[in-house]
């Protein structure tokens, strides 16, 4: 039994950084020239100079939150697609609504690799509890498994005592779905007297997987792991038997920003997740934003696998607020920080003391500056139309949890 998928997981990262820069421009010129809406964001971007990663980020980001208001004005998918119907398979629909393609090559989610990782092998019977309907979830599970060379059976969602019949009848070796359901279908057939004992492997996604979860898991004899993919994007990273934070996938190029901005952070920092997908033709996202937080984990998998890892889902980017009734949102917190290159970070702190809403930036200043506090509060009232307050903190004091903006009220 081999220990990786194929041979791209074990590259030596350099070879693998060519490889990934070197298809970048015909990824961009494929996506300016197919897909309506990138050939405006990306009409005075030159495809044959985006070799580098500081290229790229320089590209714009499209960020998730702009997906639905681009779709209701150009449907069904905003422009976004380079393939329309007759060329793809399905179209599935997220709440919103906001449609996603999916295209005719096998494994076009890419999940397989993220099965084989959890130990799914050729012959395996899957119970696939994803939803079937509407969602892709199913169908990215169940043609990830096909890749692998597994069979499937379609249980969906619901149905707990069904299910646990199906399972106790069948003796897959594996689930697949959210962490919750699998507990609730273990603990349905405690209920019922019934035994699972095939149920040896799982892997899960679209909801946390605490490591409480995964050790009762492991109590049972199932050894479960997590994938972080998305209806948009499919396979983005997910977890091997290292344990050691989630391992990025082949087919995608991934970056970490500061909320609010396309500035990729340093390493180790907590920032947005940002993909740019170069290995789907059908639905070639450039620099799209996730609106996920979370951090490079430094060094390589003892698994082997030697691409960048993540360290998971850490919380949300978008981190928009309401203050006197004015929206504040991320980019605007990074302007006022461009205005002003003494400021090397930022958190905007939103309280209400007495009942009263206010706002307190608080800024680290770079080493050998002086924040202007004066001229940073005017910044600050020009930027959100509202009066803030201005706090310097020592350099390396602001968490590192991708926070732009806090919001910690509360109401009497």
């Amino acid at each position: 039994m081999t220990a990786h998928y194929d041979a791209l997981e074990t590259r030596d990262p350099e070879v693998r950084e060519r490889d990934m820069l070197g298809r970048l421009p015909a990824q961009v010129a494929h996506a300016r020239a197919r897909a309506p809406a990138f050939a405006k964001t990306l009409a005075a971007i030159d495809p044959a100079a985006v070799t580098s990663r500081a290229a790229l980020a320089q590209l714009p980001v499209m960020r998730k939150g702009e997906l639905l208001e681009l779709q209701k004005s150009a449907r069904p998918f905003g422009g976004l697609a380079a393939s329309g119907f007759g060329e793809i398979a399905r179209v599935f629909a997220s709440p919103g609504p906001i449609y996603e393609p999916e295209g005719r090559a096998p494994d076009w989610w890419r999940l397989g690799r993220a099965l084989f990782a959890a130990g799914f092998r050729r012959g395996d019977l899957v119970h696939n509890c994803f939803s079937y309907h509407f969602t892709p979830a199913g169908s990215m599970l169940e043609t990830g498994a096909h890749a692998v060379g597994c069979t499937v059976f379609p249980g969906g969602t619901g149905q707990t005592e069904q299910q646990v019949q199906a399972i106790a009848d069948l003796a897959p070796a594996g689930y697949v779905g959210t962490p919750s359901f699998l507990r609730i279908i273990l603990e349905k057939a405690d209920e019922l007297g019934v035994t699972l004992p095939s149920l040896v492997k799982a892997l899960v996604s679209g909801e946390a997987f605490p490591p409480s979860l995964r050790d009762a898991l492991a109590a049972r004899g199932i050894q479960g792991y997590q994938v972080y993919a998305t209806a948009d994007l499919g396979n983005i990273a997910y977890e091997t038997p290292a344990r050691e934070g989630l391992v990025v996938d082949e087919g995608v190029l991934v970056e970490i920003v500061r909320p609010g901005t396309g500035t990729p952070v340093p390493d180790g920092e907590v920032g947005e997740v940002v993909v740019t997908a170069l290995a789907n033709a059908d639905y070639p996202l450039i620099r799209f934003g996730t609106g996920d937080l979370s951090a490079v984990l430094p060094g390589r998998s003892p698994c082997g696998r030697t691409n960048l890892r993540i360290r998971g889902w850490m919380g949300r980017a978008d981190q928009t607020t309401k203050v006197k009734g004015m929206f504040v949102h991320p980019s605007q917190v990074a302007a006022i920080v461009a205005r002003h290159a003494e400021i090397a970070k930022a958190r905007l702190v939103v309280d209400n003391p007495d009942q009263n809403d206010r706002m307190i930036l608080h800024v680290e200043p770079r080493p050998g500056q002086a924040v202007p506090v004066e001229a940073v509060v005017a910044t600050i009232r020009d930027v959100t139309k509202l009066r803030g307050e201005l706090q310097v903190r020592a350099l390396g004091e602001l968490p590192n949890d991708g926070k732009v903006i806090d919001d910690t009220r509360t109401y009497a």
